[in-house]
């Protein structure tokens, strides 16, 4: 009951942009790594199932119980692996390599070490960190108008007069009007939406070592250092206080039982997690759970009925995401870049963490997060060479959240 109590508009609101700006995103990239491996349609409605099941109770249910935000999410890096390095393999490989890839995960939460090295961050790299895995989206928002000026122009100016008028709900107020203005237009696509029930198929797995190292490993390097690394970042720079490792854990043992259905690898999410974590979703941070949890209960829908969600948040203009979600993040973003450049002795390093990132340069198949943490790392470690070191605090919460 007290879910219901401390539910609001705003945090349900969060929770739907998160989940149309995740899934419109990226959903392509999924479908392409499923038909590398071979998937009939029913296939590709089973992975949707998995993923959308297992993103939501793994969201849903220790958000409830935490009374926090948890956001999970599947590894959008990861599913680009499969799709260029699936060719050739099997489903049931496919499928092995993932369990592989799930106890990995599953280890790396269990024995604490991934958290360990987090907690060797400073606080002013974690949020130069947030700050540039964001503000790509901040740009894309804007760079949209070159496609749908009147959208984007009608978005901003909503969004400012709610700022000023009403605050809290400013987002969703901003979503309605751009629905209602596309609608009117006939901008929709409803011709995507086709309704029916996605049915889970399970596929017997299959393991080689030559799955294990072209796909299995690689899923998993990708997973933690471009996903799981942002997904702490954001949870640290927005004050919360929760158990990574047990996260990491759950996320490893769902991509386990769900793996013979499609999940091929589930973990903390970062640019969604941001926008149900920051104040558009509520004024207090002690009631953003709630967004979490809409988020988990909608993502279980997907699943439920995959094909027909899945066409219905696709057939949103791709201008409406991107504008929706820069607007949401755009306090977020501020945020972070405010904490970055706060501390003098690590401001240069938390620029350099910044740019790298906000780059999107991708390395040995390891995306700009990874880098930027290295590259910013490295600037702070060269500025403290023959000197005394600065005084930094980790990457622990610099507010605590209360239940």
């Amino acid at each position: 009951m007290r879910f219901f109590k401390d539910l609001s508009v705003s945090a349900f609101s969060a929770g739907f942009v998160a989940v149309l700006v995740g899934f419109t995103s990226s959903v392509a990239i999924v479908f392409q790594a499923a038909q590398a491996f071979g998937a009939t349609p029913g296939l590709i409605s089973s992975w949707m199932w998995a993923l959308g099941l297992g993103m939501g109770l793994a969201s849903a249910l220790p958000s409830l119980w935490w009374r926090k935000p948890v956001m999970i999410a599947w590894s959008t890096p990861g599913a680009a692996v499969l799709a260029v390095a699936g060719a050739g393999y099997s489903m049931n490989e496919a499928v092995g390599a993932f369990i592989v890839c799930a106890l990995l995960m599953t280890l790396a939460g269990a024995t604490g070490w991934f958290e360990r090295v987090m907690n060797r961050i400073p606080m002013a790299l974690a949020s130069a960190l947030l700050a540039g895995v964001l503000a790509r989206f901040g740009l894309q928002a804007f760079a949209a108008a070159q496609t749908a000026l009147p959208l984007v122009l009608l978005m901003l100016g909503t969004y400012l007069v709610g700022k000023r008028a009403l605050p809290r709900y400013a987002v969703p107020l901003t979503l309605l009007v751009a629905i209602l203005f596309v609608a009117a237009r006939g901008e929709l696509a409803w011709g995507a939406v086709h309704f029916s029930a996605a049915m889970p198929v399970f596929t017997m797995p299959v393991f080689s070592w030559q799955a294990v190292v072209s796909l299995a490993l690689p899923l998993f390097v990708v997973t933690m250092a471009s996903q799981n690394l942002p997904g702490v970042a954001v949870i640290r720079a927005t004050g919360y206080e929760l158990p990574v490792s047990k996260l990491i854990t759950i996320s490893g043992l769902t991509t386990l039982v769900l793996a013979p259905f499609g999940a091929f690898a589930l973990n903390l999410s970062a640019i969604t997690a941001a926008i149900c974590m920051g104040r558009e979703a509520h004024e207090d941070p002690a009631r953003r759970y709630t967004a979490a949890v809409s988020c988990g209960a909608i993502y279980v829908v997907i699943g439920l009925f995959g094909a027909a969600v899945t066409g219905l948040l696709t057939a949103f203009p791709k201008e409406l995401v991107a504008a929706i979600a820069g607007l949401a993040l755009l306090g977020t973003i501020g945020g972070g870049l405010a904490a970055a450049v706060r501390d003098e002795s690590h401001r240069e390093a938390a620029l350099i963490t910044f740019l790298v990132t906000l780059s999107g340069v991708t390395l040995s198949g390891i995306g700009s997060a990874f880098w930027g943490v290295v590259a910013g790392a490295v600037a702070l470690g060269i500025q403290r060479i023959g000197g005394r070191p600065f005084a930094g605090k980790g990457i622990a919460a610099a507010v605590k959240i209360e239940r």
